[in-house]
């Protein structure tokens, strides 16, 4: 992985059925989707950067699934690789995304003014709040696909981009394959360190050639804004702080990411975006606006018992108004 162009032609001097991949035992979205037909249509088309049907469904190939998990079986290379294998694409995606069909416009709604309460989430319960996002930086092929000049320019792109923010957002760059042994703890300390991916599924779709070339972690002096650089994807931005104030932590996100997005438009190379899909990111599970937020709690067991059981109740028209705890 990847694949070049003399490859994908070497394989035509074979029958499509003789290429074909035996998905039998599969059970991941692109098996579902994926016909003999569909891959007689396919497997001559290549991306401009050379990108083929076989790279994008590698991982599903040899990822069989889960018969109870349904995992998508299939990255992107590059953006075209939405375009050109769209016969492919459209049906994941409107699985994977509860029927959005391809002639549906993505809004993407990044305004933190918009976002009602969130600031009232008792610490003692919510330990810590964080949201987090991919972007793809156009004009650069995707992780599974890019070459390793290309990874290190994304990089240098993206560092001088991150190390131009001031106020809350100033902050510095630790490249993995440099960093000091003292680093490395002090950012495993603050749960900020990602390490070599070990699942199948990222290894098997190419991500993980020349690690740890041209990844790394940069964070402002507050810890509570960090980008992760091509890891599964070019950027992973996260904002974070400890305690319950999610309406904060998405307000730093906002700002921080449109700043960001502003230096890399004026470098020439803005985010990877498109009316239909919004934000392209390398798994088409992440696209969209690919925003996810989380928080850490305790009393994780009883308050899911409790939610379980008021559910059961609800089935059944009863009133649950005696289970809701008592406000402190």
């Amino acid at each position: 992985m990847p694949f070049g162009n003399t490859h994908n032609k070497f394989k035509l001097n074979y029958k499509p059925e003789e290429e074909y991949p035996d998905l039998s035992k599969h059970n991941n979205h692109m098996a579902k989707v994926l016909t003999l037909e569909l891959y007689k249509k396919l497997r001559d088309k290549e991306t401009p950067s050379g990108f083929t049907v076989d790279d994008v469904i590698q991982t599903g190939v040899d990822n069989p699934g889960h018969p109870f998990i349904m995992t998508v079986g299939c990255v992107a290379g590059d953006e075209e690789s939405y375009e050109v294998f769209k016969e492919l694409f459209d049906p994941i995606i409107s699985d994977r995304h509860g029927g959005y069909k391809p002639t549906d416009k993505h809004k993407t709604d990044l305004n933190h003014e918009n976002l009602k309460g969130g600031d009232d989430l008792d610490p003692n319960y919510v330990l810590s709040s964080r949201v987090r996002t991919g972007r793809s930086i156009k004009g650069y092929t995707l992780p599974p696909h890019c070459s390793r000049g290309e990874r290190r320019a994304v990089e240098k792109l993206s560092v001088e981009a991150l190390n131009s923010l001031t106020g809350e957002f100033k902050g510095k760059y630790y490249p993995l394959k440099s960093m000091t042994e003292k680093e490395q703890q002090q950012l495993i300390d603050d749960h900020f360190l990602f390490d070599k991916p070990v699942s199948p599924l990222l290894l098997a779709s190419g991500m993980a050639r020349d690690w740890p070339d041209a990844r790394g972690i940069w964070h402002n002096d507050n810890k509570s804004f960090l980008v992760w650089v091509n890891e599964e994807d070019h950027l992973r931005v996260i904002s974070m702080e400890k305690g319950g104030n999610m309406k904060e932590v998405f307000r730093r996100f906002c700002v921080g990411l449109q700043k960001i997005e502003e230096i890399f438009k004026k470098a020439g190379h803005p985010f990877m975006w498109n009316q239909h899909l919004g934000y392209v990111l390398t798994c088409p599970s992440n696209l969209g606006t690919g925003l996810r937020g989380g928080v850490h709690v305790q009393l994780v067991v009883d308050g899911v018992k409790l939610m379980v059981e008021m559910e059961k109740k609800l089935e059944k028209g009863q009133s649950i108004d005696d289970m809701i705890p008592a406000q402190k």
